[in-house]
């Protein structure tokens, strides 16, 4: 029940929720959702305004940073640069009272490069190193000092994508391989979901969804959860019935088409506002209305073709139902030749692959 207030500014209402020991939790949001202050508090660096912070039942309010069981890698590493990447991974041993002695640093410092794979970079400054060596740095002395929570203030946001893409992966392994909990703050959809157990959705300060990653993105709870996860095309209209988990939406046309009620969400009665979300790689594209197959198929003129390699993306004004974005897998746009903009094709997709969300 923590809720944390900058003068007139409510940061974070009423959070509530419990990480497991040896869990990846993610915070995912836009800027200002009240993510980062959440991930200080667990930190000590910020307190709550009033409710509680808790590890393993015992509650650390007052409980400065310094004598928590965490440890943080910040957005930019904050690496000291003064000191060699030896002096800057032992930081935190050498603060350590009872002292321990040198030949224990430098063996634990030694561990703590090999974990990160830094063997033989231990004399070089912060300034010679990558972008990735220099994350890589900020991740052995974090570790070194062996905390039960780790956390990471979006450590990747400075690196490239092909290099953020490698970390990800050297992430994951690390926490497995350590079994420490890991706390992310991210606004990156695909960081979150590539790395983590369960992922917080937060909004406006509130967490709106927490769930696996797969949870997420298949039954998200309303269409900001659906549009945050992921790509989706929207069709607005009004509910008209639900049997069993299929609901018959009229859209502004009054054409009606089915759509699958999430398990997660609430149901809206019917008469309520909601919208249709379809994603884009389950949008079927077809030269002609036949090879569509089964559900709503609708004749459409392509706009826009976008080149990603491993799959292509079409942007196709869907008669009745206006532009929607269709993703083609490179395989079937083998098989098939693909399609340019100004050719005339049928899209479609089945039932339950369109979800009816309400609009909150």
């Amino acid at each position: 029940n923590v809720v944390k207030r900058f003068g007139d500014v409510l940061a974070v209402a009423d959070m509530d929720i419990e990480i497991s020991q040896g869990e990846f939790l993610s915070f995912l949001g836009p800027s200002g959702c009240g993510k980062t202050t959440s991930l200080r508090m667990i930190a000590g660096f910020d307190q709550p305004t009033s409710g509680d912070v808790l590890f393993e039942g015992v509650s650390v309010a007052g409980v400065p940073a310094y004598r928590r069981p965490v440890n943080m890698v910040f957005q930019h590493y904050a690496l000291f640069p003064h000191l060699n990447v030896f002096d800057n991974v032992a930081y935190g041993l050498r603060q350590h009272r009872p002292r321990i002695d040198a030949d224990n640093i430098g063996r634990r410092v030694g561990e703590a490069l090999a974990l990160v794979r830094l063997e033989g970079y231990d004399k070089r400054r912060s300034y010679e190193l990558s972008g990735g060596q220099q994350q890589r740095v900020a991740l052995a002395r974090a570790l070194i000092n062996k905390p039960k929570v780790l956390l990471l203030d979006e450590p990747l946001a400075a690196l490239d994508r092909k290099l953020r893409r490698d970390m990800q992966i050297e992430l994951q392994n690390l926490q497995r391989t350590l079994g420490i909990t890991f706390v992310l703050v991210t606004h990156d959809q695909e960081e979150a979901l590539s790395m983590s157990d369960r992922v917080a959705i937060m909004r406006d300060g509130r967490i709106v969804q927490v769930g696996a990653p797969r949870e997420l993105y298949d039954e998200p709870v309303n269409r900001y959860v659906a549009d945050f996860v992921g790509k989706t095309n929207f069709l607005d209209g009004r509910l008209e019935s639900i049997a069993g988990d299929i609901a018959t939406v009229v859209l502004a046309d009054q054409r009606r088409i089915a759509g699958r009620m999430p398990r997660t969400a609430t149901r809206p009665a019917p008469g309520s506002a909601v919208c249709l979300a379809v994603r884009p790689e389950l949008i079927v594209m077809a030269a002609t209305a036949d090879s569509v197959g089964p559900g709503h198929v609708a004749e459409a003129r392509i706009k826009n073709r976008i080149f990603l390699g491993e799959h292509s993306e079409y942007l196709v004004e869907a008669k009745g139902l206006g532009d929607l974005l269709v993703l083609t897998p490179k395989r079937l746009e083998t098989e098939t030749g693909g399609f340019a903009p100004g050719d005339t094709t049928y899209i479609g997709w089945p039932h339950g692959a369109a979800l009816v969300l309400t609009g909150n």
